[in-house]
């Protein structure tokens, strides 16, 4: 027969870890058998794949294990037919009788943490392999007994889907003929104690089911044609650092909704945002986590698959045409990228082999308490290489133009949130996390070196020092990083009555001092906005009037303070409420005059931001910034120039006391006009009106005498 009862027990109880050994085409003498596992069927005929019947099989077991000889002359890939009792049929090709798809340079440099191009082995391709179609899978769990693809192409039946292993690398695969695009699979995984895992959806998978269902789906190979060649050149040979770059920050599934209150699709969202954001005269689009992830209210922050743009909104493609079409309107699109934690649920990478192979086994190490989430290993060189490769894919496959790493601080501190006792010192005895701090610096130059006109920028709130800084200087090798400080310190100064301004002047001050240190991101974020924080429009004092005249002066005074600029949705039209994920946001306040003063405001100091070099070309330099007045504050003045070479000089003057301060004497850089290019006070913004008549005269010495709104922000250019 061939067999010994301890391998066909092994094959019927799904224990078998070397399939490839027994099931398939196997030479027998001068001849071949052929071995297959088809449970419940009765009768199973062998056949070339030119359709030449080439051996009954016989059923050496009634589970379904069927064994014969051949009439064959060589090795070679065989087509089955089966019956059932019920009379049934059913025909596969044998995936047994196929050699591996990989090769010991995949396992080499797999192993070794260097492999650069695993999204094109890992995971399911469609492929031609032995001149037959089909899809190839690839998976890592190297403490696996068994690993299995199942779908419904194998009735979700592990002992049929069993996968060869590749000792060197502990990557194990299968190429299934005639599995196409479109197939449902997961893997079933047996662990090294000989539990069967719950099943696992593919850490590799391009495509995902849509929540609540969990698996993945064989992704068709992609066929976009890309017309975004002007838009890329552009920014290849940018310095980014010297561009404007305004961000409007978007969560998907609530930026707007259907009519019946469902999410929009990617062309649905590219007809709306693109147009709108174009309109605004931002420059890119940051979207909150897309990547698959589970739970709606986690934003996407616990993302259960890095490599597939969630199914809530379309199939991949789609993501590809809003990248495209984003693009082909001159708009950026920038990632949230969540490399420093993962959610636990049974179907993602938590101990994904039967022992913690992603992440840390101690929990001092591998357990996020304040999210409840699983930490990656950073220091397992696959693991490394596992998200390194993801923000390369990302930025290939996608054409994405950057990608904000969030949550950098709890990646760098290993006692990050953590009480004493809880945290594990690193080898130096220090609380840096060495290996995550290699593997950022890794993960940027791989990234930069690789896909040029790319950004990445830091979510980081300490004073960590270089996070924008060149690796080879010794930093992290970001290219931007959000200015926290900025932002707390300009919201704790608003949220404080006007009278008490005077006394807590530094609060917008301090950020100056440290201004030109990174590479800095001005960011007023979706955190700002949720968990009882209420809205910006609620964050500034006073009554109405004043809440919104301050809040347009701040947007003014932010647009001309060095640095780029990001402002989350809705914010623009100075949204009341707080952001939910559960629900669109309230455009019908753009009914009202004083909402659509605040949009009118935001698309104003867009398009100025972007058409004078003194507001964005020197962003991260310290020559492009001097103080006019910033001890003034008895008056809650301040006062800055902001400049750029070959660039007519923009001074800003922002002002939070309700009093309008008429003639107020201030020594400007330069004599001469200078004309009023913008007022947050404008009638057209809702505001009062008070202004200059569009100039400000100075003396020879720069003295002038200039007309300062309540609550408003100035800029005035010097007109040669």
């Amino acid at each position: 027969m061939g067999l010994t009862p301890e391998q066909i027990a092994r094959l019927l109880e799904g224990r078998e870890d070397d399939p490839f050994a027994t099931l398939g085409v196997h030479p027998a003498g001068k001849g071949f058998t052929a071995c297959v596992l088809l449970p419940e069927a009765v009768s199973v005929t062998a056949y070339r794949l030119d359709g030449k019947a080439v051996g009954a099989l016989d059923r050496i077991d009634p589970a379904g294990l069927f064994f014969g000889r051949l009439s064959i002359r060589k090795r070679q890939p065989l087509r089955y037919h089966a019956t059932y009792a019920d009379g049934g049929e059913y025909s596969l090709i044998d995936p047994y009788s196929f050699g591996p798809v990989l090769g010991p340079m995949d396992d080499h440099y797999f192993a070794e943490g260097s492999h650069a191009r695993l999204f094109d082995k890992m995971g399911a391709h469609i492929i031609t392999h032995e001149g037959v179609e089909g899809t190839h899978f690839a998976v890592w769990a190297p403490n696996a007994r068994r690993v299995s693809v199942v779908g419904d192409f194998n009735r979700w039946d592990g002992r049929r889907g069993a996968m060869r292993r590749r000792q060197d690398s502990g990557v194990w695969e299968i190429f299934l003929p005639e599995v196409g695009v479109g197939s449902a699979y997961k893997f079933e995984i047996v662990g090294p104690d000989g539990v069967v895992l719950p099943l696992k959806a593919d850490p590799f998978a391009f495509q995902s089911e849509l929540r609540p269902a969990t698996a993945s789906i064989v992704a068709a190979v992609p066929d976009h044609v890309w017309g975004d060649e002007r838009h890329r050149a552009h920014w290849q040979k940018a310095d980014a650092r010297r561009e404007p770059i305004s961000i409007y920050e978007v969560h998907a599934g609530s930026w707007q909704r259907d009519d019946a209150g469902n999410f929009l699709t990617w062309d649905e969202l590219a007809n709306r945002l693109i147009p709108y954001v174009v309109g605004m005269g931002f420059t890119h689009i940051e979207f909150l986590p897309i990547s698959e992830f589970p739970y709606d209210p986690s934003w996407g922050y616990q993302t259960t698959g890095l490599y597939a743009p969630t199914a809530r909104f379309g199939d991949p493609e789609g993501f590809a045409r809003f990248v495209d079409g984003a693009h082909r309107a001159g708009v950026g699109v920038i990632l949230d990228w969540v490399p420093a934690h993962f959610p636990t649920d049974a179907h993602g990478l938590a101990r994904f082999d039967g022992t913690a192979l992603y992440e840390h086994a101690d929990p001092r190490k591998g357990f996020h308490p304040d999210w409840n989430t699983a930490i990656y290993n950073f220091g397992r060189r696959e693991v490394a290489q596992y998200l390194a490769n993801n923000a390369l894919f990302w930025a290939e496959r996608y054409h994405v133009d950057g990608l904000r790493v969030d949550a950098v601080a709890s990646m760098l501190y290993l006692d990050y949130s953590r009480k004493e006792g809880e945290w594990i010192p690193n080898q130096h005895g220090g609380r840096e996390n060495v290996e995550a701090v290699e593997f950022l610096q890794q993960m940027n130059k791989a990234l930069y070196g690789a896909q040029a006109g790319i950004m990445t920028i830091a979510e980081e709130s300490t004073s960590w020092p270089k996070v924008s800084h060149p690796v080879h200087e010794g930093g992290l090798g970001f290219g931007f990083k959000w200015n926290m400080g900025f932002m707390h310190d300009t919201l704790r100064y608003l949220t404080r009555d006007p009278v008490h301004r005077a006394h807590h002047h530094d609060d917008i001050t301090f950020g100056l001092l440290y201004a030109f240190t990174e590479n800095f991101v001005l960011a007023l974020s979706h955190d700002e906005v949720v968990h009882g924080k209420s809205s910006l429009l609620h964050k500034m004092a006073g009554d109405d009037w004043q809440k919104f005249a301050t809040l347009r002066a701040y947007y003014a005074m932010m647009w001309g303070y060095p640095g780029k600029k990001l402002l989350f949705m809705g914010q623009e039209f100075a949204q009341r409420e707080e952001w939910s994920e559960e629900r669109a946001l309230d455009w019908h306040l753009l009914d009202h005059r004083l909402h659509q003063g605040v949009q009118l405001l935001v698309g104003d100091l867009n398009r100025l931001y972007r058409s004078h070099p003194a507001l964005h070309a020197r962003d991260c330099e310290v020559e492009g910034f001097e103080w006019v007045l910033v001890d003034a504050a008895a008056d809650s003045v301040f006062a800055w120039v902001r400049r750029a070479p070959g660039a007519p000089p923009v001074v800003v003057i922002s002002h939070f006391t309700p009093q309008l301060r008429q003639g107020y004497r201030m020594r400007l850089p330069s004599g001469g006009r200078w004309r009023e290019i913008m007022n947050s006070d404008a009638l057209d913004y809702g505001g009062s009106g008070a202004g200059n008549m569009g100039f400000v005269t100075a003396d020879e010495e720069g003295w002038a005498n200039v007309t300062i709104p309540p609550f408003g922000t100035l800029m005035l250019e010097l007109d040669y």
